[in-house]
């Protein structure tokens, strides 16, 4: 018996039906980023080894896939120290390292304020399961050159505009920033050194609930006094208010020494973009005027796995999905790696993979696609001809040799989106003599 043959684990091959989905959300991304201003970029699968592994791409480093050198011989092998010694090249695990070579490389030739889109395979050596793969699609767009937050705004107007268009609903866009985060951390005492740890810890929250996060802090051995004050500060009385995203309101969810600049901006984005997504609540002038229908919405201790972020973060949350549907940031300091002078940056990458399930195909995706059956008597001049005529109209043609059993042809051609059939007589020469029939109706 022959064993079965299938992609390598974590990678996966689409069939027709599933294919023509994953098209049709990468066409709606595409359509609505380009209509925010965005311009699509292009860059190469692998980049330097050296690149990818610069401490830019926090842990996902470590799942990288690296390419050999050329011509390595067996003492080459043996004198390496590490295994990055024999790679000079690695596929990218996300977009924005690449983006920011990009950038690096082409900066005189972009505009001061470049919007980027960038939709494209990206690689990591996970461990597969369910919903995490070895090779997916990330959608992603950025604005270099913006320093301030008007880039979060139109980020997260185009990402909400991009989710309206897809049909779903019941979505937020969850929004803190890092700075909030760090001065909490300060105010409750933990040291400089342990903030990496906490945050990623306190990340956990939505798993674990704040008793896990208290227990794990604990059993890491963080300063118990500031573990003391974190879950007081958990179980301090609350409410839904901040989600109002006023000024007065977001404060109420911090630490009384939260710097105050930093929630103005934060307020202001919220206020922009609930704004700009609801046609019928005005932007609002007083400090908790409030959106009554809110698709932005603040989360203390949202944090973001990534430590290249320097000031605003977000996630699309969605009851369907117990992980984001993606998320984003702003990254100040990460194109200052290869220019030698910072540059402002920010961006928000949507998670395809986890979107393109919640999505259905329109009901008339499939419109127009006509499949010709004909028999073996039909000259293949006669099959052209009337193709290209139908081709020509705007039509789809499949051809279709006649079987003895037409029901499962029929089932075929109705799950590939076809509308309509015409059998071919041997002697038609125009389309005018076909006698079209919608499909369903055999």
């Amino acid at each position: 018996m022959a064993s079965p043959v299938n992609p390598p684990r974590g990678m996966r091959d689409f069939l027709p039906d599933e294919k023509a989905r994953r098209e049709h959300v990468l066409s709606v991304i595409r359509t609505v980023f380009s209509a925010h201003g965005f311009d699509e970029i292009e860059t190469p699968v692998m980049e330097d080894s050296a690149r990818l592994h610069a401490g830019l791409g926090g842990d996902n480093e470590k799942l990288a896939f690296g390419v050999l050198k050329r011509g390595l011989t067996t003492e080459d092998i043996q004198a390496a120290k590490d295994a990055l010694d024999l790679a000079d090249l690695g596929l990218r695990f996300d977009l924005t390292v690449p983006l920011a070579r990009f950038y690096a490389t082409h900066r005189a030739e972009l505009p001061t304020v470049f919007r980027a889109i960038q939709i494209a395979p990206v690689w990591r050596a996970e461990r597969p399961q369910k919903g995490r793969y070895r090779q997916f699609v990330q959608c992603d767009i950025d604005i270099i050159g913006e320093a301030g937050p008007l880039a979060e705004i139109e980020l997260l107007t185009a990402t909400a505009a991009t989710m309206t268009a897809l049909g779903l609903a019941d979505w937020t866009i969850r929004v803190n920033d890092r700075r909030l985060l760090i001065g909490m951390l300060d105010t409750f005492g933990f040291d400089a050194a342990d903030h990496d740890s906490v945050l990623v810890t306190i990340d956990k929250l939505d798993k674990v609930g704040p008793d896990g996060v208290v227990a794990e802090l604990r059993a890491k051995g963080a300063g118990a006094a500031a573990v003391d004050a974190l879950d007081a500060f958990f179980r301090r009385p609350q409410t839904l208010e901040y989600l109002s995203f006023g000024e007065r309101a977001i404060a109420k969810a911090l630490p009384p020494d939260a710097d105050p600049a930093v929630i103005a901006e934060l307020a202001a984005i919220g206020r922009a973009v609930n704004a700009g997504v609801n046609a019928d609540v005005g932007a609002g002038t007083s400090d908790d005027a409030g959106i009554s229908s809110s698709v932005v919405e603040f989360d203390p201790f949202l944090v973001r796995g990534m430590g290249y972020y320097t000031g605003t973060i977000f996630e699309i949350a969605h009851p369907a999905s117990s992980s984001s549907l993606g998320g984003g940031g702003r990254y100040d300091g990460m194109i200052g790696r290869f220019l030698g002078s910072d540059v402002p940056a920010a961006g928000f990458s949507i998670g395809f993979e986890r979107i393109v399930d919640l999505v259905e195909l329109p009901a008339d995706a499939g419109v127009g696609g006509v499949a010709l059956v004909y028999d073996t008597d039909v000259a293949a001049t006669t099959l052209m001809h009337l193709k290209s005529e139908l081709i020509a109209s705007g039509r789809r043609v499949r051809l279709e040799r006649a079987p003895r059993n037409i029901k499962p042809l029929l089932e075929q051609l109705v799950a590939s989106g076809f509308t309509e059939i015409a059998t071919v007589p041997s002697g038609a020469v125009t389309v005018a003599e076909l006698k079209l029939r919608k499909l369903g109706a055999e």
